[in-house]
């Protein structure tokens, strides 16, 4: 009979976060396939678990994967984690997960911890509905076109971002959300946590640290900043005041839309009516 994969979240910072089952989980696997051994071997020793372990990351999960689907069908059930959190957001496993459900062998999720719930739900905005994006690009123009993209996104978002980009990241986000409220949660569920309650453009003259791993929640635009009738003449002086800044017309139409609470093509379509003046 072949065996199961559990799908085991481990705490993201604070130990006592793990569960039970995920506990008894790990005792009772005769493997468990671990994002780095070395971080697990931690969580094990402090739990009293003396389960092996195996490595599995995005750089061998081509060699590894056949020999633990090939272990599974042999009966063994095993224990796939990551560093910290859920496997596969924003972390390795979905390829092995992928396989064993191809080979008809059970996956069974044991939930946990998460750094996009924790954050999401520390914010206080709706969370009925919500958009999880990952990690922001590490490349400058690769991440403003990024977070262009989310610019017309009604629900809440949430990111990650590490800890020698933050401050770039929120510079960007600055000039292309404007106004629109955010929170940057660092650390969470360890000594040093802090939630800090900003806006886009205020964020960046903000007390963070550059120490840590970084959630970011990006809130709807507020009822307060959206206009039925935006006149257009502060309109279209406001975006020119972006291009004067050096920013691309994207880039400034972005920029003027979070500041009216207005979608990118409405702000297009009322630019193009009004050229070709342009306010002195």
């Amino acid at each position: 009979m072949a065996g199961s994969l559990y799908v085991v979240s481990t705490p993201i910072g604070n130990l006592d976060d793990i569960t039970v089952r995920a506990v008894e989980t790990l005792r009772s696997v005769g493997l468990v396939a671990a994002e780095d051994t070395r971080r697990t071997a931690l969580l094990l020793k402090h739990f009293g678990l003396t389960t092996p372990t195996t490595s599995l990351h995005e750089h061998n999960e081509t060699q590894k994967i056949p020999q633990l689907i090939r272990q599974l069908a042999n009966g063994v059930n095993i224990a796939l984690v990551s560093d910290a959190g859920t496997p596969v957001v924003a972390d390795p496993g979905q390829r092995l997960i992928a396989k064993a459900i191809e080979e008809g062998i059970r996956v069974v999720p044991i939930p946990g911890a998460s750094a996009v719930t924790a954050a999401l739900a520390a914010s206080g905005y709706p969370a009925d509905s919500f958009v999880f994006a990952g990690f922001a690009p590490s490349k400058s123009n690769d991440r403003k076109s990024w977070l262009l993209a989310l610019v017309d996104e009604p629900r809440t978002v949430v990111f990650f971002e590490a800890p020698h980009r933050i401050a770039k990241t929120l510079s960007d986000m600055a000039g292309v959300f404007g106004d629109r409220p955010i929170i940057v949660a660092r650390e969470l569920t360890k000594l040093h946590e802090q939630i800090v309650r900003t806006t886009a453009r205020e964020a960046t003259g903000a007390a963070i640290p550059e120490k840590g791993e970084f959630t970011i929640v990006l809130g709807p635009v507020a009822p307060s900043q959206i206009t039925e009738n935006v006149d257009d003449d502060e309109l279209s002086s406001f975006f020119y005041q972006m291009t004067d800044e050096r920013k691309s017309r994207r880039q400034a139409i972005a920029a003027t839309a979070a500041k009216f609470g207005l979608s990118t093509n409405d702000v297009y379509a009322r630019l193009e009516r009004l050229k070709p003046a342009r306010p002195s």
